[in-house]
């Protein structure tokens, strides 16, 4: 489990991935860091952004009631 959760859930494309952006600034190499969203996009923007940045996608699972729950880190 990620130390740093963001909760982006009811916030559509592309908020989700502009609040993953911001943080992922500020966090030191090595940090893990939780993905709550219920914009079923969420998981493509949040996998382009990793691919195009010093992340790795860790994990994506689907919780109940549509929430995503992905796991990055920052490399």
């Amino acid at each position: 489990m990620a130390g740093i959760v963001i909760d982006t859930r009811g916030l559509s494309c592309p908020l989700p991935v502009l609040k993953v952006r911001k943080l992922m600034r500020s966090v030191t190499p090595g940090t893990a860091v939780q993905i709550l969203a219920t914009d079923p996009l969420a998981e493509y923007d949040v996998r382009a952004y990793c691919a195009a940045s010093a992340c790795e996608f860790r994990s994506v699972n689907k919780l109940e009631d549509g929430v995503l729950s992905m796991v990055i880190q920052k490399r």
